[in-house]
């Protein structure tokens, strides 16, 4: 499908709007107010230029903890988010039972995932394997850090789905580090898309940086899906700006250089002169939606702060059975 200045317009809105998010995510955290955040800073233009190639709504996602941006395109609110961050009752991924960033979106066919990293493939290949047993043209996309492909549930995942040919698409999105473990001390290969000829599917590396070319690739790859061709294996190559999370302390394994040299290569940078070039951004409109960007955030904290913690009552369900109904 040929995008639309409009609609390159709203996927750099996605991207903007979900870096302003991911920062203020920084400052909660710093402020006390928040316990935890793990950021997606860097990789916004690999997960919204995916996100738009897909059937937002109708396809099926098993997403990953970097994938705020992603999320933000299949219509995860600003408010939701601050809420999960904050614990608050009415977030969407547990009902504030799972830490933040472990998403789950019914209304979007995001399916909540678990801690442990590459399980999430595993879900998407069998979500697979039903939407071909229905004979259904729907895809499933499902996304990791490299690091997670050095785990037993990818191998798994990524051989069933080229055994089965099923409508799956895994996104790697290659930041450099697992934790603080560079990608050469965990892989033998220069790009997680060389993993593919192995096992036996397509795989493709593209610059994660760049949300056109990462829709352009994602677009391909949907389509190959589905119309029956069978899963494909995609390395965003993405720069990783901050620490693994609000935990970490990167100046242990990484040199301030490096950081910057990654910030001017930045996803919302590089996006932006893309489409300055295109003609379809400019000073002035950028400037408009950050302005929107910051009041829609400072709302979204109003409200997740003026929100209630859920009551103490609602912490097991529906983790447990409450009633059994007979007959």
């Amino acid at each position: 499908m040929a995008l639309t200045a409009e609609i390159k317009r709203e996927m750099y809105w996605t991207m903007l709007l979900a870096r302003r998010l991911d920062e203020r995510a920084w400052v909660l955290h710093r402020q006390g107010k928040i316990a935890f955040h793990i950021s997606g800073i860097g990789h916004e233009a690999a997960q919204v230029g995916a996100a738009y190639a897909l059937r937002r709504g109708e396809d099926w996602v098993t997403p990953y903890y970097r994938d705020l941006a992603l999320m933000v395109a299949l219509g995860y609110t600003p408010t939701e988010f601050i809420l999960s961050l904050m614990g608050k009752a009415g977030e969407p991924n547990s009902g504030a039972r799972q830490m933040p960033s472990h998403w789950s979106l019914r209304r979007a066919n995001a399916v909540s995932h678990s801690a442990p990293v590459a399980t999430q493939c595993v879900h998407a290949a069998g979500i697979g394997l039903a939407i071909k047993l229905r004979g259904d043209d729907r895809v499933v996309f499902t996304t990791l850090g490299e690091g997670s492909t050095s785990q037993g549930e990818w191998y798994e995942a990524v051989n069933w789905a080229a055994v089965h040919q099923l409508p799956v698409i895994f996104m790697v999105q290659n930041n450099q580090y697992a934790i603080s473990v560079p990608s050469a001390k965990q892989m033998a290969v220069p790009s997680a898309a060389d993993k593919a000829c192995g096992l036996g599917l397509r795989g493709l590396s593209v610059d994660g940086s760049n949300v056109l070319e990462v829709y352009n690739v994602m677009s391909e790859a949907v389509e190959r899906a589905r119309s029956g061709g069978g899963p494909t294996l995609i390395e965003a190559r993405v720069n990783r700006i901050t620490p693994h999370s609000s935990d970490d302390d990167d100046r242990s394994y990484r040199s301030r250089e490096e950081v910057e040299e990654g910030k001017r290569n930045d996803a919302i940078l590089i996006s932006r002169q893309v489409l300055e070039k295109e003609g379809v951004l400019n000073a002035k409109l950028v400037e408009e939606m950050e302005t929107k960007a910051k009041e829609m955030v400072d709302a979204a904290v109003a409200a997740a702060e003026a929100a209630p913690y859920p009551d103490v009552s609602e912490a097991a369900y529906p983790v447990y059975v409450e009633e059994v109904r007979r007959g």
